[in-house]
C-alpha cells in the first residue's frame, strides 16, 4: 500500500511567522490536530500539533487580562512552537513504513514530501486505520480464521488446497512471525454457502494445524 493512495493531499499549512492565535483558530475551525509549517516555496520547515498549541497558550489561571493575552498570542509565532525538521515520508513509501515511524517515534502524523522536500500531503494514524480496514476486508463481512503453522516453505499449500476444494473465496490473508518457529496466519473469507460448510472447513483446518480462533460476528476460541 503506497502512501500516495491513503494520504490527505489537501493540507492546511502555516508559515513560520503565523501567530499562535491564528494557528489555534485554524485548528479549531478546521478540526485538525496538526499543521505543517512551510516556507513560501512549500518546503516543510516544521510541524505543529494541537498539544504544541495547548502547551504554548496561557493557562486558564493566568492573571493576564484579555488585551494582554491577545497580545501574547499574537506575538508567539509558529517558528517558536513548531517541531523543526520533522520526520517525513514520500508518496511512494509504504503505509506500513509510515505506521512504523509513527509508532516508534510516538507521533500521530507525518508530512508527505517529494524529492525536493515540497509538501505533497500528510498521513495520519487515522489514514493508517482506514488502510488497515480496507486491506483486511472487514467491511465485507464473511468470517476469519486465525491459525499457527510451521514457518517453512510450502506450509500454506494444504490450506489453500482446502479452500479451493470447498469453493471458499478469500478476502484477505495476513501473517506475522512468531519467535517459536511458527507463523500466525489470518485469513478472511466471504460467507460460504451454508453455516455447515463453514464449520466443516474449520474442522478440517483444525486437523492440519493449530487453529487459534475463528470469528463470524463474534470470536470463537479454539
Amino acid at each position: 500500500m503506497l502512501i500516495r493512495n491513503w494520504m490527505t493531499p489537501r493540507v492546511l499549512t502555516v508559515t513560520p511567522d503565523t501567530s499562535l492565535l491564528k494557528i489555534g483558530k485554524l485548528m479549531k475551525d478546521n478540526n485538525v490536530r496538526r499543521i505543517p509549517v512551510v516556507d513560501r516555496d512549500g518546503n516543510v520547515k516544521g510541524i505543529i500539533s494541537d498539544r504544541d498549541v495547548r502547551d504554548a497558550s496561557p493557562s486558564k489561571a493566568t492573571t493576564l487580562d484579555m488585551y494582554e493575552m491577545h497580545y501574547l498570542l499574537a506575538e508567539i509565532k509558529a517558528s517558536d512552537i513548531m517541531t523543526p525538521k520533522p520526520i517525513t515520508v514520500k508518496p511512494t513509501d509504504t503505509v506500513e513504513k509510515a505506521a512504523m515511524l509513527m509508532l516508534d517515534n510516538k507521533i500521530g502524523g507525518l508530512p508527505v514530501v517529494d524529492a525536493e522536500g515540497i509538501l505533497q500531503g500528510i498521513i495520519s494514524e487515522q489514514d493508517v486505520f482506514k488502510a488497515l480496514v480496507n486491506i483486511t476486508g472487514v467491511r465485507e463481512g464473511g468470517f476469519q480464521l486465525g491459525f499457527a503453522i510451521a514457518n517453512r516453505q510450502g506450509a500454506m499449500r494444504p490450506i489453500f488446497d482446502m479452500l479451493r476444494r470447498r469453493g471458499a473465496r478469500i478476502l484477505s490473508v495476513l501473517s506475522s512471525n512468531n519467535n517459536d518457529g511458527e507463523r500466525h496466519i489470518f485469513i478472511r473469507l466471504r460467507e460460504m454457502e451454508s453455516h455447515d460448510a463453514e464449520k466443516e472447513l474449520v474442522e478440517e483446518i483444525k486437523e492440519y494445524c493449530n487453529l487459534l480462533y475463528w470469528a463470524k460476528n463474534e470470536v470463537h476460541l479454539a
